[in-house]
């Protein structure tokens, strides 16, 4: 009897596979160009990404073509639910749109590797909701084995995706907080920044306490601490640009493009739905020091 790593190992390899497939790379870079082009307004991805959410949108609206999809597989086992089961077909085709545009909006801002594994999962829904539509078409024709038999492929279909959703999302950590380790890292207490009258004014700059790098800026007599690992995928806000946007400062992340408020770490425009952790900062004679707060 094989081993769950045994079975499981395969899967693993054809995953790393995926991850590695540079000749995928011209066809994520055209379907990346056309959901950029579409997705433009910059209000429309900011929505489609969460933002205004404060959570990935993408993961939650899955739950619905998934659960309706696979509450027809059961019924359709069940004697005399057909109609039921047809109902949650079509319930699950039209959610999976939305569902599709909100994934793709987050999978245009994702590193090579992601994308990758992004592009197949995304081509095996596509797959799955071939296979559905086709099923609920069998059904309203009068051909109910044909549609039955369609849906339980369309569900393998799916769950294939989903398990590649899961690896973009628990492996590859797509959508995950990239800071959520400082309250971890950081040593409590107050930690000296070095010298105020070092820091240039309004100039984004970073300084390191016991490993964990911070982002520092110094706006006339006020200082503004955030850790300097982007929410998004860890990019070093140290190295952003200094913004203002509606009449707040912010920083603007260099990789992705994610705006953050620097009075308080607030997501003020996306890819980035998690806010940046902030630290209180004092000066004393002459040297900035910055603690977590309630540390």
């Amino acid at each position: 009897m094989p081993t769950t790593a045994a079975v499981t190992a395969p899967v693993e390899h054809v995953v790393e596979q995926i991850e590695n497939a540079g000749p995928l790379d011209p066809v994520v870079k055209a379907v990346r160009k056309a959901v950029n082009a579409t997705l433009r307004p910059r209000a429309l991805r900011d929505g489609l990404h969460g933002v205004w959410l404060g959570h990935p949108l993408h993961p939650m609206l899955t739950d619905i073509p998934i659960g309706a999809w696979s509450a027809a597989a059961i019924l359709d086992v069940v004697p005399g639910t057909g109609p039921a089961a047809s109902t949650l077909i079509a319930v699950g085709c039209a959610s999976a749109v939305p569902t599709a545009v909100t994934g793709l909006a987050d999978w245009a801002q994702l590193h090579p590797p992601q994308q990758r594994v992004g592009l197949v999962h995304a081509a095996a829904n596509l797959v799955g909701l071939s296979l559905y539509t086709s099923s609920l078409a069998a059904r309203l024709a009068g051909k109910p084995v044909r549609g039955r038999l369609l849906g339980f492929a369309g569900l393998g279909a799916v769950m294939a995706g989903g398990y590649l959703g899961g690896h973009l999302a628990f492996r590859q950590s797509a959508g995950a907080n990239h800071n959520a380790d400082v309250l971890d890292l950081y040593p409590s207490g107050w930690q000296d920044l070095g010298a105020f009258d070092d820091l240039p004014d309004g100039k984004p700059t970073k300084r390191t306490v016991e490993g964990v790098d911070l982002l520092v800026v110094r706006r006339g007599q006020q200082i503004d601490v955030l850790a300097d690992k982007c929410s998004h995928l860890s990019g070093p806000l140290s190295d952003g640009e200094f913004t203002s946007e509606g009449g707040h400062g912010c920083v603007t992340c260099p990789w992705h493009g994610s705006t953050f408020r620097l009075s308080d770490g607030a997501v003020v425009h996306g890819p980035a739905t998690s806010p940046q952790q902030r630290f209180d900062t004092r000066i004393v004679n002459g040297r900035v020091e910055a603690k977590l707060p309630g540390s």
